[in-house]
């Protein structure tokens, strides 16, 4: 079953340092999506995107995932969940960028 965070954070040029995680509002979950509504979510300029799980392991948006993305970043989270070699970091456009885990 797949999961999905909101990311809230701030940035800088071409940094974004990610400090807080929540669960969006209304969210949903099942096999292979997650989803949650945009109307639902407040204003807040310090939320940088969204993080959800891949089951099946892959570490590569879908099109669905580029299409409702929210937000400069999204990161995903696949199977089996062990190491940051189990963490994929896109932009807007779902082009993979550079991370560090402090």
């Amino acid at each position: 079953m797949e999961g999905i965070l909101l990311l809230r954070g701030k940035a800088a040029k071409e940094e974004i340092l990610v400090n807080e995680v929540m669960i969006p509002p209304f969210a949903v979950h099942g096999e292979g999506f997650s989803s949650f509504p945009l109307y639902s979510l407040p204003l807040d300029t310090s939320i940088m995107g969204v993080a959800h799980s891949h089951p099946s392991g892959a570490l590569k948006p879908s099109s669905e995932d580029i299409y409702h993305g929210y937000g400069r970043l999204m990161v995903i989270v696949g199977y089996p969940y062990e190491s940051e070699e189990d963490i994929g970091v896109f932009d807007k456009d779902g082009n993979r960028s550079v991370f560090e885990v402090v």
